[in-house]
């Protein structure tokens, strides 16, 4: 990468970075990316009620998702590291492509499993590579807006629109559910190609790599020298305000991965076990509604992203999982009360949600951008693949629960997240407010 110092020198230049259209067709790319992601992380659940089958194997299909998912993020991850997150993109997309022709024919529960595997597997790459990608191409002034717009919008609206096109399509019959959830995604599939087709690769990973030519020829197309360099000066002016706070207070390697690890974990697993494993193992008549209700209250409390760069990374991180630890407490002191109380079961998930969106989506984005362009891809993926593979643990652990003791067992899950939380609030640097991803990966210009 240009090294920063080289701007420093001149701190007179002009740091505004202009929002252009290169920015736009990034945003659009990695959105529709995590919708698909989504959409596909939810299909699993709504397959229970394809065909006919016993409980051990409803339990696999349910586990099939973060199975298969932690998969493609353990290649995935070094993948994008290796070949670049632009052609990891290209790779995930070709497989999309086959499994979700294969899915649409796919008729028995072996079909079903193989073209899922396939999706799941890209879904996990994918997802790995945007939250590594994002954070080197954004500009600074937008990068932790433009992640959490793309969590909110791509996470919530794939479970919401596949929520929606279940249970538009679950009285006509299992055949035409299945063939119009491919026609969905197909659509996507097609506008992810022409958004890709028109980003570059991380300029900040070709410089990592030492490939400077190629770096240069990439700044010409969809940048322009001058707008890269108002780039580069934007870094260095928020290096230098942010260099005090971040040389008195730069998180270790262990405390990161503790923190990421515990934090992510407990966005996964308290997230899916009420979304995705509640409906299918207490309540198989609501299963799509449920994820339909979760979406929508995901979505709209994820609205504060808009001023994500104004707010401070750590005290979003403490608000989201405090309020989430709550929220799970009531819900299992009160589970006798709810559980033949539909209005008052609405009223909990959708305040669960509100707090478990603002805990995913800060979370989401500090486990990407706390580690070395270099390794970004890698870390990300090591603490992904580690909390998922947790949260498949805990579905087989609470197949045979009592919906008490499944209630129970989520606020366990919840003060693990919490004390990550805690920790970073104490002991982590601030990688909100305007920070740069140098200063928030600890990557000190020079």
């Amino acid at each position: 990468m240009e090294t920063i110092a080289s701007t420093q020198a001149g701190a007179a230049q002009e740091t505004h970075e202009r929002w252009i259209g290169t920015d736009g067709w990034n945003l659009t790319s990695f959105t529709l990316g995590l919708l698909l992601e989504s959409y596909i992380f939810g299909m699993s659940s709504i397959a229970t009620g394809w065909v006919a089958m016993p409980t051990t194997l409803r339990s696999l299909l349910l586990s099939w998702s973060p199975l298969w998912l932690i998969i493609g993020i353990a290649v995935a991850g070094p993948l994008s590291d290796h070949v670049g997150r632009k052609t990891t993109f290209y790779i995930t997309m070709s497989m999309y492509g086959l499994g979700v022709i294969g899915i649409v024919f796919s008729n028995t529960y072996w079909l079903i499993l193989l073209f899922l595997a396939i999706l799941l597997f890209a879904a996990g790459g994918e997802m790995n590579a945007i939250m590594a990608a994002n954070h080197e191409v954004m500009p600074t002034k937008d990068r932790s807006k433009t992640m959490m717009l793309e969590l909110n919008f791509g996470i919530g609206m794939g479970g919401l629109i596949l929520g929606a096109v279940s249970l538009l399509t679950i009285e006509h019959g299992v055949a035409f559910q299945r063939g119009m959830l491919g026609a969905t995604f197909v659509v996507a599939l097609v506008v992810l190609f022409i958004a890709r087709a028109h980003t570059p690769e991380s300029i900040r990973w070709l410089r990592s790599q030492g490939r400077g030519q190629d770096a240069d020829r990439e700044i010409e197309r969809y940048y322009g020298k001058e707008q890269w360099q108002m780039r580069l000066n934007a870094v260095a002016a928020a290096s230098g305000t942010a260099m005090p706070r971040a040389a008195s207070r730069q998180a270790s390697m262990p405390l990161r991965l503790f923190v990421t690890t515990a934090t992510a974990f407990t966005g996964t697993a308290g997230f899916g076990l009420l979304t995705y494993v509640l409906g299918p193992a207490h309540f198989p008549k609501l299963t799509a509604d449920i994820i339909f209700v979760a979406s929508i209250a995901g979505v709209v409390t994820g609205g504060f992203a808009f001023w994500a760069d104004r707010l401070s990374r750590r005290w979003l991180l403490l608000v989201g999982y405090l309020g989430g630890f709550v929220m799970t407490v009531i819900i299992a002191l009160l589970v006798n009360t709810w559980a033949s109380s539909i209005v008052l079961f609405w009223i909990l998930l959708i305040l669960y949600n509100a707090f478990g969106s603002i805990a995913y989506l800060t979370e989401d984005t500090l486990k990407a951008e706390v580690w070395p362009t270099r390794r970004r891809g890698t870390y990300t993926a090591v603490v992904r693949f580690v909390s998922i593979g947790l949260y498949i643990g805990t579905i087989y652990w609470t197949q045979n629960f009592s919906l008490n003791a499944f209630t129970a067992f989520v606020v366990g899950v919840a003060v693990i997240g919490l004390a990550g939380a805690v920790a970073w609030f104490f002991w982590g640097n601030e990688t909100g407010q305007g920070v740069s991803i140098e200063m928030a990966s600890g990557e000190t210009p020079s």
